[in-house]
């Protein structure tokens, strides 16, 4: 006597069922999408939306979208705007974070019966996850690149800007760096420079002026590891021992250490060396200390002057003014030049002295370079005005029309001085 059969449809069930108990486990890898959808209950339905943001990611790499939420906000007061995730503990984090609709869904076939039913017109992403492919073959949408921070690192000139219909840039600078360092890749006509808009809300651009008087404070804010030698720019194995110990010792500066959350992610050698100089500031006492708070204005705002690595903090703190040092990466980091943040008086060797290089800095502080490189950067750091440019832009490309002028009438031509 047999027992009973099971259909294909069953079968998908109970595999659904085992993965879905799988995935609601606390064993489950939290690295790993757990790709519990809403795919079900969105069966046979439409999108209101005009816009949607693709993050796939999971939580460790939220840091990259969360400054984004309130330019996204501003968006979807315009395009009503929706983030799709593939991890459901993602979406509760960005529901908790923001106004915005988020969804979850784990089958492609799911999004694409969802975007043959929907007038959705535009996808953003803020990193280059090899996840994004799920929607970017989707052709009914315009893709745009946003990153989730400017800066002189590698993957700012990367072949993988190629996927994406356009790029919204902050400045010249990632306008130039594209021409110069991509091939075969049309800059002049796919970058849209519209700022920064994470600084909009960040409280950067309007931090109150260090009181008279005070101790210098210097703030160490130094990038993790990186995934591969190219961008191994952090400097915490390289500088950090030798950098604490000499401003510790010379007795005139009070230091904050602000490791990136990835720091040891990748090496054993850099999480130990980012547990030694915790170590060494807890037994220096006083107003040393680690700084391991989600609040970059509130380091900034307690600082004189940044020792970072090639990374995009340098070019968060340019607005403050103030001076600061990059520490020189090593080994075969690839820093793509232009890169004119990284003037040889702003370098830190390894072997330096970093508590005179900060002294010098001091005494040098050029308030007419500040700005220029701001200018290059950054473009436009009135408060309010990336957003403004940035929902512009995106707004011509749900209605079709070209996002450059929306975005900023007198953009047109920069490549013309590339390389300035």
């Amino acid at each position: 006597m047999s027992g009973p059969s099971f259909g294909s449809r069953q079968v998908r069930a109970l595999q659904r069922w085992v993965m879905g108990r799988a995935r609601r486990s606390r064993f489950f890898p939290v690295t790993i999408p757990d790709r519990l959808g809403q795919d079900d209950e969105l069966a046979g339905t439409s999108l209101p939306h005009r816009v949607v943001v693709f993050f796939p990611d999971t939580l460790e790499s939220l840091y990259q979208l969360r400054p984004w939420l309130p330019a996204l906000e501003a968006l979807d007061a315009r395009a009503r705007t929706v983030v799709v995730c593939q991890d459901s503990r993602t979406a509760r984090a960005v529901r908790e974070a923001s106004s915005l609709d988020v969804l979850t869904i784990a089958r492609y076939g799911r999004t694409d019966d969802l975007l043959a039913r929907s007038d959705v017109r535009v996808a953003l992403y803020v990193n280059h996850s090899p996840r994004n492919f799920d929607n970017l073959r989707f052709t009914s949408l315009t893709h745009v690149y946003l990153g989730h921070g400017e800066s002189d690192k590698g993957v700012s000139a990367s072949n993988q800007v190629k996927a994406y219909d356009f790029c919204f840039v902050a400045g010249r600078a990632a306008a130039d760096r594209l021409l110069a360092h991509v091939p075969r890749y049309d800059a002049e006509a796919r970058c849209v420079v519209t700022g920064q808009p994470q600084l909009d809300s960040s409280g950067l651009l309007t931090l109150p002026p260090r009181p008279a008087g005070a101790r210098t404070t210097v703030l160490y804010a130094p990038t993790w590891e990186g995934a591969q030698p190219s961008v191994a720019y952090s400097s915490v194995l390289s500088h950090g021992a030798r950098l604490v110990a000499s401003l510790l010792a010379d007795g005139r500066f009070d230091v904050v250490y602000r490791p990136h959350p990835l720091t040891g992610v990748t090496s054993g050698e850099y999480g130990a060396a980012d547990a030694a100089l915790r170590a060494a500031l807890a037994a220096a006492g006083g107003a040393h200390r680690v700084d391991t708070s989600p609040d970059l204005a509130a380091a900034f705002a307690g600082a004189d002057v940044l020792v970072c690595d090639v990374s995009g903090v340098a070019l968060s703190w340019l607005p403050t003014g103030r001076p600061f040092l990059v520490a020189r990466p090593g080994g075969d980091a690839v820093v793509p030049q232009p890169a004119p943040i990284l003037a040889p008086g702003r370098m830190l060797d390894a072997d330096e002295d970093a508590a005179a290089a900060v002294a010098r800095v001091l005494a040098d502080a050029d308030a007419g370079a500040a700005a220029a490189l701001v200018a290059h950067y950054l473009s436009d750091v009135t408060p309010g005005r990336a957003t403004e440019r940035f929902v512009a832009a995106a707004l011509a490309l749900v209605d079709g029309a070209d996002p450059h002028g929306a975005a900023s009438p007198d953009a047109s031509g920069w490549a013309a001085g590339a390389g300035g």
